[in-house]
């Protein structure tokens, strides 16, 4: 469907490298993404570098497995993938100071409740932020499928992803590294905005489906179809805030 991810040429070292805590779909999905790219990518998870070396071995040689500071201080801008409720065990003091690209959503099944979030006194990643508060956040690939992610990086027309975030500098810098893994972006305001691509939003994963039909029938076999950033921009002109409360999926 496209050309894949796009090699990083001019840039500085740190920036040839990333960061990658939590090993799950989404996590392993932008690794792929980053050494198809030619970054090196060092993956770390909460059971430890052990646990990770057939993902490690499937990515080649310019992977490594680590623990979560190394992962941290691997690049200029760690990429967090992992539940809420493993936040209070993240080292706060390695992060401090660093732009996070979180994917991160709220899923009360898997998370348990949160009433800030189900009485929307906060966002999900307000909540983030909070929980990381020497940090800047910088939300993006939690609108989109893991298994839409290979399929529509580097597409033609270019994919689109929605950011968010409250620091202009780290959603410029955040926008640079999600450009070379194979998509564009779309500024969707500040993480109190971020709403608009959460689930159930009407911004969510739906939107990069080839046929909705078949997606709500079985969402895993869609292959997925291209989605250019001026009809990204529209569909979060119209999305709108979920009754977080109501979610038990």
């Amino acid at each position: 469907m496209g050309t894949g991810p796009r090699p990083l040429e001019h840039k500085e070292n740190s920036m040839k490298r990333i960061g990658i805590i939590g090993s799950g779909s989404i996590g392993a999905a932008v690794a792929r993404l980053a050494v198809a790219a030619g970054w090196e990518v060092l993956i770390a998870n909460s059971r430890g570098p052990a646990s990770l070396s057939e993902l490690v071995e499937e990515l080649g040689p310019l992977a490594r497995a680590g623990d979560v500071r190394e992962a941290v201080g691997f690049g200029e801008i760690p990429l967090l993938a992992v539940p809420l409720a493993a936040y209070p065990n993240l080292p706060q003091d390695a992060f401090a100071g660093k732009t996070i690209l979180s994917t991160g959503n709220y899923y009360p099944h898997r998370d348990g409740r949160i009433e800030q979030l189900d009485s929307l006194a906060t966002t999900t990643a307000e909540y983030e932020q909070a929980l990381l508060p020497d940090t800047r956040i910088v939300k993006a690939f939690n609108n989109i499928l893991f298994t839409h992610i290979p399929n529509l990086a580097g597409s033609t027309p270019r994919t689109a992803l929605p950011i968010a975030g409250d620091d202009s500098d780290a959603k410029a810098r955040v926008s640079e590294l999600v450009d070379t893994l194979g998509f564009d972006t779309v500024d969707a305001g500040t993480l109190a905005e971020s709403w608009r691509f959460e689930p159930e939003s009407g911004g969510y994963t739906q939107i990069y489906a080839a046929d909705l039909d078949a997606f709500r029938a079985d969402y895993l076999s869609d292959p997925g179809a291209p989605l250019p950033a001026d009809r990204l921009v529209e569909i979060l002109a119209t999305a709108h805030r979920a009754d977080v409360g109501a979610r038990q999926f």
